[in-house]
C-alpha cells in the first residue's frame, strides 16, 4: 500500500536515536524495538497530512500497527474525524490495540463532546471493558468531558467501582480524581473523605492535588489530613 509506504519512509527519515532511548524510558511496558524515535509535532504534522489523503482508511484498517509511531499517528488521525459515528466507530475499531499509556492519552475525545449523552453511554461500557488501556480511555473520557458543565455527582461512582489491579488503570483514577478536587471540590472532598476508594488511589489523588497551584491552602490542609497509611 502507497500509504504504508509513505509512512515508513516518514519514521525513517525522522528518526532520532536519543529521543527513541528517552521515549523507551517513559513506556517501559512495551519493547524498546517496536519505538523509532520520532517527535511528537512532527507526528502531529504528518497526521494531519495523512488524513487528507483518499487512502487514510487504508492505513487505519492495517492494524496492528508494528509501531509505537504508527499507533501515534492512528490516534492523531482519529482525533481529525469531524463525523461522530465515525469518529465512535474508529475509538472502537482501535481501542483493542492500544497498548500503552502515551497512545491511549493521546487518543482524543473531545470530538466526543458533539453527542454527550452517547459519549457517556459508550464511556459506561469501556469502563467494563477486559482491556486496561480501554478502561483508561474511559475514565479519561469522564475526566476530559464530564467534570465541568456536565457534571453528574453519581459518576465518581463509576470511577471509584473500577476494580483492577494495573498500575496505568489506578493512575488514571487518581489522576480523574485529583481533577475532581480542582472542579468539583465538595463533592469530590466527600468521596476522598468517605473512603471509598482503595488507598494506593486516595493517596496519589490527593498527592497529585496538593502538588497543583489549582486549590487554596485550606483544601490543601484538609486533603492532607484524609491521608492513609498504607497497610
Amino acid at each position: 500500500m502507497a500509504i504504508q509506504e509513505d509512512v515508513g519512509a516518514f519514521l525513517a527519515s525522522h528518526a532520532d536515536e536519543g529521543y527513541r532511548a528517552f521515549q523507551a524510558k517513559l513506556i517501559p511496558n512495551i519493547g524498546a524495538d517496536i519505538i523509532v524515535g520520532v517527535r511528537t509535532p512532527d507526528l502531529r504534522r504528518f497526521a494531519k497530512a495523512l488524513a487528507r489523503r483518499g487512502d487514510a482508511g487504508e492505513f487505519l484498517a492495517a492494524l496492528p500497527h508494528g509501531t509505537f509511531e504508527e499507533n501515534q499517528l492512528h490516534s492523531f488521525i482519529i482525533a481529525q474525524e469531524r463525523d461522530f459515528d465515525k469518529l465512535v466507530g474508529e475509538i472502537e475499531r482501535f481501542l483493542p490495540f492500544v497498548d500503552n499509556w502515551a497512545t491511549c492519552d493521546q487518543l482524543s475525545c473531545r470530538g466526543l463532546a458533539a453527542d454527550p449523552d452517547v459519549a457517556l453511554g459508550r464511556a459506561r461500557h469501556w469502563l467494563e471493558s477486559d482491556h486496561e488501556y480501554t478502561v483508561r480511555f474511559a475514565i479519561g473520557v469522564l475526566m476530559e468531558l464530564f467534570l465541568e458543565e456536565r457534571f453528574r455527582p453519581e459518576l465518581f461512582q463509576w470511577v471509584v467501582g473500577v476494580s483492577r489491579p494495573e498500575y496505568y488503570v489506578n493512575m488514571m483514577r487518581a489522576w480523574y480524581f485529583a481533577e475532581a478536587l480542582a472542579k468539583q471540590p465538595v463533592a469530590a472532598e466527600e468521596v476522598i473523605a468517605s473512603g471509598a476508594l482503595d488507598t494506593w488511589t486516595h493517596n496519589k489523588a490527593i498527592q497529585k492535588v496538593v502538588e497543583s497551584r489549582r486549590i487554596s491552602p485550606e483544601q490543601k490542609d484538609r486533603l492532607r489530613a484524609m491521608r492513609r497509611r498504607s497497610s
